[in-house]
């Protein structure tokens, strides 16, 4: 995204009365500079070999640039800051001699916790959450994809209504302005609150009914082909295998969540030696640590191939040297995940054929870029840890093949 993170929510869609937040949500400065920011607590699962990779790899998948590192080690947050007074004021230091704008967080922060830091820094404070969101937005190209990025920025945006309207009377206030410019007050806050709500209520409607007709394509489908869902870690290679498999176009790059929305495309076994069973592929969104809950709860539709599938492979590149909490962090969400499904089944789908009789699907492990393994006991230890786990390359071989 040139030009700097940048949220794409439209505020005109709720009404006149909110507050377009120009300054906190929408960051135009090209080639914008960012500092990124971590409270290591006990117990947190990160990669330690290079403990901001994954989030400076975000923050350009945004279109900024990441000109500075700050990580401090606690036993537990500082409530009004998330990170210690003491470290708050290296942090500003360090704005200042980088020539920085913003800070991003690897954490999601309370709006209190954001409004504190910014005032005592004096620049712009993203969280993780914010800066995933951010990328999503950017990515949703179909009108599922849009509703499902809008809802999970109206749960994001909710509790944070009053931390952006004093942000606004911190901008406008003071009496610069006049009788007129000064804050909304209690009244206008209630009233934005209902106006997100009504919003959410709406596009989740329409979600719904999405929902539905997905589900009864998905059931089709299942009558008349054995379907795979494939997931995995953001940038596992998964569009790549899924080119392989089916000898499709898929989009596949390097970029974080280069597959926002599902694809799916028959395999043909009888290339791979197989019996001839009419197999449907389907390639999912990446997984990434931390993604917001409400995320994952609203890009359920778009997971629906994958969650009502007879069969989930599950792609690891073990070459990652934080494979083992990529690992962890795919089948923790997916297990997220089916809890959300078997919840809305039992509400959506009640005297429905196939509703109340849905099972999460079995899960099979492959370890991709095994190849690549300096030491062949590592995949030992994976082939150990998986059972049933295959080693595969998502490159084809010079047939076009699976390796």
């Amino acid at each position: 995204m040139a030009g700097g993170i940048r949220h794409e929510f439209s505020w005109g869609a709720l009404g006149s009365a909110v507050p377009v937040p120009t300054e906190r949500q929408s960051i135009k400065v090209a080639a914008e500079r960012v500092v990124l920011a971590a409270v290591r607590l006990p117990g947190d699962r990160y990669d330690r070999s290079d403990p901001f990779g994954e989030l400076r790899g975000l923050v350009e998948q945004a279109g900024a640039v990441a000109v500075g590192e700050l990580e401090q080690r606690r036993e537990r947050p500082e409530s009004g800051t998330y990170m210690g007074r003491g470290k708050i004021e290296e942090l500003r230091g360090l704005c200042e001699m980088v020539d920085a704008q913003t800070v991003i967080f690897d954490h999601e922060l309370s709006p209190k916790q954001i409004s504190a830091i910014e005032k005592l820094i004096e620049r712009k404070v993203l969280d993780r959450s914010e800066l995933i969101l951010d990328i999503f937005a950017s990515r949703a190209t179909t009108h599922a994809a849009r509703l499902q990025v809008e809802i999970a920025q109206l749960e994001y945006t909710y509790p944070r209504l009053r931390a952006m309207w004093d942000h606004l009377e911190r901008i406008v206030g003071g009496g610069i302005g006049g009788v007129g410019t000064r804050g909304p007050g209690e009244q206008q806050l209630e009233i934005d609150r209902r106006l997100v709500q009504r919003r959410k209520k709406i596009l989740t409607d329409e979600l719904e009914k999405i929902r539905a007709r997905k589900r009864r394509e998905v059931r089709a489908r299942k009558r008349d082909h054995f379907t795979v869902g494939l997931v995995g870690y953001t940038n596992a290679g998964k569009s790549t295998l899924f080119n392989t498999l089916t000898a499709g176009g898929a989009y596949a790059d390097d970029r974080l969540f280069a597959t926002l929305m599902t694809r799916t495309r028959k395999w043909d076994l009888k290339a791979e030696g197989g019996c001839g069973l009419s197999v449907m592929l389907s390639d999912t969104v990446g997984f990434v640590r931390d993604l917001p809950h409400h995320l994952v709860a609203s890009f359920r539709a778009t997971l629906e191939e994958a969650t009502h599938a007879d069969l989930l492979l599950v792609l690891v590149d073990v070459s990652d040297p934080a494979a083992d909490l990529h690992f962890e962090t795919v089948n923790r969400t997916l297990d997220e995940l089916f809890e959300e499904v078997r919840r809305a089944e039992e509400k959506a789908c009640a005297g429905e054929p196939g509703g109340a009789d849905w099972v999460p699907p079995e899960r099979v492990v492959l370890l991709n870029k095994a190849d690549r393994l300096a030491d062949k006991h590592e995949l030992l230890i994976w082939l150990t840890r998986s059972p049933g786990a295959i080693a595969v390359c998502a490159l084809p071989d010079e047939r076009g093949r699976l390796r």
